[in-house]
């Protein structure tokens, strides 16, 4: 007989469904974070479960208050990156602790780490010497990217974060996004995530606006699932790293969903939902240059899929 006043277990998914498939494969490959997260998302969003992830993403947090230690598993070594901190920021965000000291002290390694614009370089050249992908550059001067300041700007602006880094890496992210004649899907997501937060909402749906028509005028998005090889890879992508419509609009609410018809985004997300392979996880579609890549990355994929299916109302 259990315990008077025990709290109840979390009930488990459905057998075979996609969730339990998916939390088998977290179980079986997942790091702790992942763990924690899928726990969190899925089985138990209480305040305890959101406990359990800040504590197992504190162990990628070092002293300078940015975050290394292959949070983002493309990038090894100890050293703190924008692109670690910027994955640290959304899983802060996915659980309602974007906020507060600790964000204050990762607007100070922010600060430490920008370009004179202002702004943040995707990799700082304390990389060098680790081990990271051979298609990410290390330079001694790198340049302002809008793929690492766009997505931490926005993350920001939506949690009403104000610290004085924000006001040049905003005017930043508003000119290379609305200045923008060519570009390639991440750099594509990485708008979408500052114009779906920042405060001039105006100006965020003309930039969007504009934006979508290049996204379908250079065929960035993946319309047919069916006929994928009509779509070019952007120079640089591994040969089948497409990008569908559910990439670039991760939720209803997002500006980009107003890019694609209903009958695009369903087939997108139907094409997802039959993506999930056959021990349950979603695949990455990047290259792969370490052993460690998939088994690091795939879970982290698989919560992404997941999340993207429930907030359009899939059936997990």
């Amino acid at each position: 007989m259990a315990e008077t006043g025990a709290s109840p277990l979390p009930p488990s998914p459905p057998a075979r469904s996609p969730l339990s498939r998916a939390e088998t494969f977290i179980w079986l490959t997942a790091r702790i974070l992942e763990q924690r997260r899928f726990a969190y998302h899925f089985l138990d969003g209480s305040p305890t479960a959101a406990d359990a992830v800040e504590t197992a993403l504190s162990a990628y947090r070092n002293e300078d208050e940015g975050y290394g230690h292959a949070l983002e598993p493309d990038l090894r070594g100890p050293v703190s990156q924008p692109l670690h901190t910027g994955h640290a920021l959304r899983v802060l965000d996915s659980i309602g602790r974007c906020s507060g000291q600790r964000v204050e002290r990762v607007c100070r390694y922010l600060t430490a780490v920008s370009t004179p614009e202002g702004a943040l370089p995707a990799v700082h050249p304390s990389q060098r010497g680790y081990p990271c992908a051979p298609f990410i550059p290390i330079v001694d001067d790198p340049p302002s990217e809008l793929l690492a300041t766009g997505p931490v700007v926005g993350l920001l602006h939506r949690n009403e974060v104000w610290h004085a880094w924000l006001f040049r890496a905003t005017d930043f992210c508003w000119s290379a996004i609305e200045s923008l004649k060519t570009s390639h899907p991440y750099e594509v997501q990485a708008a979408v995530a500052f114009l779906d937060s920042a405060p001039d909402r105006p100006r965020a749906r003309v930039a969007a606006d504009r934006l979508g028509r290049l996204v379908r005028e250079q065929r960035l998005a993946v319309l047919d699932p069916e006929r994928r090889e009509d779509y070019p890879v952007a120079p640089g992508y591994a040969p089948d790293e497409h990008h569908f419509p559910y990439d670039f609009a991760k939720a209803p609410e997002s500006l980009a969903r107003s890019w694609f018809t209903d009958e695009e985004m369903a087939r997108s997300l139907d094409h997802l939902v039959s993506e999930q392979q056959e021990d349950g996880g979603w695949p990455i579609n990047w290259r792969q240059w370490a052993s460690t890549i998939s088994m690091e990355a795939r879970p982290m994929v698989t919560i992404d899929a997941l999340r993207t299916l429930r907030a359009y109302g899939r059936p997990l």
